[in-house]
């Protein structure tokens, strides 16, 4: 599970503002990066794990921190690890569960989901385990008529008293996972919504402390729709396709979540999407791109949704989105991002790639520009689109699924 985190000077630059939809700096420089014909399709273990990319060329940015170093009259060249640099204009997201490296990466903001109630009821002592277990004691869940309906209950219940102890950890808000058995049903989504934030309510968290993560169906987008209308904020996962990215932006969705090596990893090992074969003929990344395309079209047509790049691989993911709102980031990379010192007059620094200035630059056709209805976004979802968004939710199903299971086990608890 995805916790944000930033370095320490980031944090005290943003103290007190909402972590979550916060502007950027804007530097007019964009370089993109260009990847080997032979990315996708049959590509060996070894090209796949390899350095591909040259080095990229100097930027304004190069300029911007030299002139911002810290240098003595003595001209001492200042350094900064890429981790400080990359932080200055992304969200840096840990790819990890809130229990890892807590210390190394203090979270700011996090997310609750039946993956991170399996963790907790997999480790003996997390911290989180009296909010699950006091989940199984909530009087309104013995009031239900079935067990299936008991045990959804329960399940609620136990992400929101986990979310409400994150609340009190972060001070960014918590991203509270919908029910994937709900991904096509509309006022169903919608009611676990209201369920989960009434929840909230009686737990002493205020609204603007949460948001709900719903997967990007279209049912999801147009409940995503509704509830941003009143005021209450989205969070739209599982999207592998600019269909569903400018969907979401026009339904007013606030964060659109993005999985940079799982559309890669398709794109080496499937055929039969004509769109991705194109993008790999020209050498270009498909999972990079689509983040790219994403946000350069959100950023010149004004929409507010802010954008976070998932399943990130490799040093490279990150170098080739600098500027994104957030980066969801492996331990292992952290490190080797935070162990790697360079000197701020070097060619090779990370720069800025992502600008709303370059943004305006984007061409989009008139068909990808006009409002989505539900055939049309149906027909425009390829083969890459609909196999991942299918095996996401099974997942998210499956680990639900689990949870309960769990929870029928321990049921009911001590001394009830």
């Amino acid at each position: 599970m995805a916790v944000i985190a930033k370095s320490a000077a980031t944090i005290a630059q943003l103290h007190g503002s909402d972590l979550l939809l916060r502007p950027h700096h804007t530097l007019s420089v964009f370089h993109p990066r260009i990847w080997p014909s032979a990315l996708c399709g049959n590509v060996s273990k070894e090209r796949r794990g390899s350095n591909w990319l040259s080095k990229p060329r100097g930027s304004v940015l190069n300029e911007h921190l030299r002139q911002t170093s810290l240098l003595t009259v003595h001209a001492v060249l200042d350094t900064r690890t890429e981790l400080d640099i990359v932080s200055t204009y992304s969200e840096i997201v840990p790819d990890t569960i809130i229990f890892d490296d807590y210390e190394r990466y203090p979270p700011t903001a996090a997310t609750v989901s039946s993956s991170l109630l399996l963790g907790i009821t997999s480790l003996p002592k997390t911290g989180f385990n009296s909010a699950f277990e006091n989940a199984l004691a909530y009087g309104k869940c013995y009031d239900e008529r079935t067990d299936a309906a008991r045990l959804s209950c329960f399940l609620t219940k136990a992400l929101v008293n986990v979310g409400a102890e994150l609340s009190k950890r972060v001070p960014g808000r918590v991203s509270t996972e919908i029910d994937a058995r709900l991904a096509y049903d509309v006022e169903g989504i919608i009611s676990k919504v209201f369920q989960l934030r009434n929840l909230y309510n009686e737990s002493g968290i205020s609204a603007d402390r949460v948001l709900f993560k719903i997967p990007a169906t279209w049912q999801g987008i147009e409940a995503a729709r509704q509830l941003e209308a009143e005021g209450i904020q989205t969070h739209l996962t599982l999207v592998y396709s600019f269909s569903q990215v400018s969907a979401a932006a026009q339904a007013g969705v606030s964060v659109i979540q993005l999985f940079v090596g799982r559309v890669r990893e398709w794109a080496q090992n499937n055929t039969g999407d004509k769109e991705i074969e194109e993008l790999c003929k020209k050498g270009v990344d498909p999972g990079v791109h689509l983040v790219q395309k994403a946000y350069n079209y959100i950023h010149k047509y004004g929409y507010k949704t802010k954008l976070i790049a998932a399943a990130i691989r490799n040093k490279n993911d990150i170098l080739s989105l600098v500027g994104l709102d957030y980066l969801v980031v492996p331990v292992k990379i952290l490190d080797s991002l935070r162990e790697s010192n360079v000197l701020l007059e070097n060619e090779d620094i990370p720069r800025l790639q992502l600008t709303p200035h370059a943004a305006q630059a984007a061409n989009f056709s008139d068909d990808q520009l006009k409002r989505w209805d539900e055939s049309r976004f149906t027909a425009a979802l390829g083969p890459l689109a609909k196999e991942l968004l299918a095996s996401g939710l099974e997942g998210y199903v499956s680990q639900t699924r689990r949870v309960e299971e769990h929870i029928a086990k321990v049921w009911p608890p001590p001394n009830v």
